[in-house]
C-alpha cells in the first residue's frame, strides 16, 4: 500500500504554534528543533495549553540560533538561544529530564504575557521513549506523530463543524492509507526515511482548543469517545520512532513496509 506525505510540522516551543516545513532532515529526535524549548513553572513542571490555552496563540520560529515568538498585542520575543545557562531538573508529565534556563529576559516576557511566573528552558541531555527505544526532546512521549488526512476527513463527517488538522498537532500528515490506516502499519517508508509506528496517541483537552482563538469547546473529544475510545483513552493518530534517517519532503511517496 502506498501514499503521499501532505504535511510536515515542527513545534520549536512546546504547546506553541507549529512551523510548516516543505522539506526537513529527519533526526533521531524527530523533525529539526521539535519541542526544543518549553515553558516551566518555578518548580520545574511543564506549562502547556492544558493549563494556559492562550499558548495556542504563540507563533514561534527557530533557525537553530534565534527563537522568535510572536504573540497578539505585544512586541515579539527575539531570543538568542543559550547553552551556558543553569541546567534545571524539569518534568514532562511527571517524567524527569533537563533543560537549560534561558535567562531572566525571556522568563519576564512569558511571565508578563500569561500573568504567571514561568521560565523558558532549552532541552539538554538524553530522554528515551517509554517504548520502542527512541529518543526525543520535550515532546510528550515520542518524537513523531503521524496522522492520515483521511482519518480527519472521516472524523469531520461526524462533526457538526469540521476541524482543521492543527487541532491534533501532527509531525507528519499522510494520504493514501485510508481512514485510520496509520493504525494498521508497523514499518513505514516516508521519503528517504523509515519510521516505526510504536503506539497509538491518546488525545487530551488540547484537541478541544481552537488554535487560532484559544477558545475551548467539547469537540472533537466528545465525538471521538463514541468510536475511538480504547486502550485507556481516546485515540487519534500514531506515535512513531525513526529507524532509518533521511530527507522528508512534502509530496514524497510513502510505502507500508510491514503491516501491523
Amino acid at each position: 500500500m502506498k501514499g503521499t506525505v501532505t504535511e510536515l510540522n515542527a513545534y520549536p516551543l512546546k504547546s506553541g504554534g507549529g512551523t510548516t516545513l516543505h522539506s526537513a532532515e529527519l533526526t533521531a529526535r524527530g523533525l529539526p528543533f521539535d519541542r526544543e524549548f518549553m515553558l516551566i513553572t518555578p518548580k520545574g513542571r511543564l506549562l502547556s495549553q492544558r493549563e494556559l490555552a492562550q499558548m495556542a496563540l504563540l507563533r514561534p520560529s527557530y533557525d537553530g540560533e534565534v527563537l522568535t515568538v510572536d504573540a497578539p498585542e505585544t512586541s515579539p520575543l527575539v531570543h538568542k538561544a543559550m547553552d551556558d545557562g543553569e541546567v534545571l531538573d524539569v518534568t514532562v508529565h511527571r517524567k524527569e529530564c533537563q533543560g537549560i534556563d534561558q535567562g531572566d529576559e525571556a522568563a519576564a516576557w512569558f511571565s508578563d504575557l500569561f500573568g504567571t511566573d514561568c521560565r523558558l528552558v532549552r532541552f539538554t541531555g538524553h530522554r528515551p521513549t517509554s517504548r520502542g527505544g527512541g529518543e526525543l526532546m520535550f515532546a510528550d512521549g515520542y518524537p513523531l506523530l503521524v496522522i492520515s488526512a483521511e482519518s480527519l476527513a472521516d472524523l469531520n463527517t461526524r462533526l457538526d463543524e469540521p476541524l482543521p488538522m492543527n487541532r491534533f498537532r501532527p509531525s507528519i500528515v499522510i494520504e493514501g492509507l485510508g481512514p485510520y490506516g496509520e493504525d494498521d502499519v508497523r514499518l513505514l517508508r516516508v521519503g528517504g526515511a523509515v519510521i516505526e509506528m510504536v503506539k497509538s496517541c491518546a488525545r487530551c483537552v488540547i484537541t478541544t482548543t481552537d488554535q487560532e482563538t484559544a477558545e475551548r469547546g467539547r469537540e472533537p473529544l466528545r465525538t471521538l469517545a463514541g468510536y475511538r475510545n480504547r486502550d485507556g483513552g481516546v485515540q487519534f493518530g500514531y506515535n512513531a520512532v525513526p529507524r532509518v534517517l533521511g530527507t522528508l519532503t512534502v509530496g514524497d511517496p510513502i510505502e507500508v513496509l510491514e503491516p501491523r
